[in-house]
């Protein structure tokens, strides 16, 4: 298919010039409007004006240009269909074999913190999602083209070939449909705030570009690729950039996740270990390095093969200890010059560097078959108040650990127990089906180091049990959120035992 006519309207104008001058030196006559036909023609390509074609004025601040049978009969005019080709003739319309069109910044423009209703609707666009619309229905006759990074293929086909193939005006119009399908996207949740619909609008659009393909999912059997919601630009995993090691695995991706979530919850330097998106060990120090040794001496059985997860710049010491570990992966803020030779050694370790801090308020949302579950996501404690259970108060030095505990706990699949001693786990008891179970789990792994450590569980104690085996090992405080019919009964254990015991009267599951 020739390109002998083609229609130029956009509003994010890179590389248009360049590709409009290709056209232009293979005869191709262009139609263009307002904006760009101004940008054209001062760049010394001849353009004719759309209101030459209409015959009418672009009206009404431009809502009105190319709504217009000059235009969408030239565009949607089936080729080798007698009748149409007698009504263009008749009518006189000539035919359009190129569409090239982008959308007004509508995303943009109400991301700014105060756009203004008006502000939004202008930026609607009508015309190029008409015309964006009709090219991709009439793809075998027209190609249509609206991502400005596919404009050196189209050229270097057209240069080379003289025409565009049916494949890629296929691929062309297939990118369009999705292109207004985001838009349109982008509009209804735009409008379903502004009606107080809030975040779980009665039909949810979410758009999702893709950054990856994986070479599997969980198991090699099933395929995987990895997407990033559009518009993002927070703290996460999603907009990490990978500075050394061999491709991200879907179970790296995962893993990843769970360690930046742990380790931005402190301030203080913090270094976790993650198997399976639980933490072998986590800790805190006065130094990274520091942090570092106390989650790898946690559990070092289970570090072997671990994700690793820092809330600081990986400096030479850290990256030293580091080096001593087979690890899959590092996620941190960034590296040294240092750090980042020394890890590099190591040729299938992946590294990662981040932006960390508070994270954009986004939606939870897990798949179910037939449809998906959406929720807040589970970020920090909005309404925590802690209240002390038991007659004995937690010492200065026990609340220090019950919070660093209830950090981590946070993070743990249910039921969830973690023991916690000098600012690092010494016992964590995840995804058990009783929470006494996972408990003993946690209160084992940690041995002697449970005694004078604290507990925290991320729900309620349906009975006394848990108190008393962490009475047991030793034990001195615990929190938990409380809330259970039966309070009163492990509050009498913690007394009985002389725990302190507090509660949060938040819960944290994580299925």
């Amino acid at each position: 298919m020739k390109i002998e006519r083609a229609l130029i309207s956009v509003s994010d104008k890179t590389g248009v010039v360049e590709f409009a001058r290709v056209l232009h030196g293979l005869g191709v006559e262009i139609v263009s409007t307002g904006g760009t036909m101004k940008t054209l023609k001062e760049a010394g390509i001849p353009v004719v004006y759309v209101s030459e074609i209409t015959g009418f004025p672009e009206i009404m601040d431009g809502r009105v240009k190319t709504l217009n049978p000059y235009i969408h009969g030239g565009i949607l005019a089936i080729r080798d269909n007698p009748e149409h080709v007698q009504a263009m003739r008749h009518h006189k319309i000539r035919g359009i074999d190129m569409v090239v069109v982008n959308l007004y910044p509508f995303r943009q423009t109400v991301a700014k913190p105060d756009v203004t209703l008006g502000e939004a609707v202008e930026n609607i666009d009508i015309g190029g999602p008409a015309m964006i619309r009709a090219a991709a229905k009439n793809f075998a006759y027209v190609a249509v083209v609206v991502n400005p990074s596919n404009y050196a293929q189209i050229a270097d086909e057209l240069t080379k070939k003289g025409e565009i193939s049916q494949e890629m005006r296929m691929e062309l119009a297939r990118e369009a449909y999705s292109h207004t399908a985001e838009y349109d996207a982008w509009i209804a949740r735009y409008l379903a705030g502004q009606l107080g619909q809030g975040r779980f609008p009665a039909r949810l659009q979410l758009v999702f570009d893709k950054v990856q393909d994986l070479r599997y999912g969980e198991n090699p059997h099933q395929q995987a690729a990895f997407y990033r919601e559009q518009g993002f630009a927070g703290p996460g995993v999603a907009g990490a950039r990978q500075l050394h090691g061999k491709e991200l695995s879907f179970n790296n991706i995962v893993d990843l996740e769970a360690a930046f979530n742990i380790v931005n919850e402190f301030s203080a330097p913090a270094a976790t270990i993650i198997k399976h998106t639980n933490p072998c060990g986590t800790g805190t120090g006065e130094s990274l390095a520091a942090a570092y040794a106390k989650a790898y001496e946690a559990d070092p059985v289970s570090a072997f093969g671990g994700i690793i997860g820092l809330n600081r710049e990986v400096d030479k010491a850290t990256a030293e200890k580091i080096g001593q570990l087979f690890a899959e992966a590092v996620i941190a803020p960034g590296y040294s010059d240092e750090a980042l030779a020394a890890l590099s050694e190591k040729k299938n370790i992946r590294l990662l560097a981040a932006e960390f801090g508070k994270g954009v308020d986004a939606l939870d949302i897990k798949r179910v078959s037939g449809g998906i579950l959406v929720q807040d996501a589970d970020a920090g404690d909005p309404d925590a108040k802690l209240t002390v259970a038991s007659k004995r108060q937690p010492t200065a030095g026990e609340m220090e650990q019950l919070d660093f505990a209830w950090k981590v706990v946070k993070h743990v699949k249910s039921n969830a127990i973690v023991v916690a001693a000098d600012n690092r786990t010494v016992g964590v008891g995840a995804g058990q089906m009783n929470r006494v179970g996972a408990a003993n789990i946690a209160l084992t792994q940690a041995g002697e180091a449970a005694k004078g450590a604290v507990l925290a569980s991320d729900a309620y104690f349906p009975f006394r049990d848990t108190v008393d085996a962490a009475a047991k090992a030793g034990v001195t405080a615990i929190i938990q959120p409380g809330g259970s019919i039966r309070d009163e009964e492990s509050i009498k254990a913690a007394d009985e035992h002389g725990i302190a015991m507090v509660f949060t009267g938040v819960r944290h599951f994580k299925h």
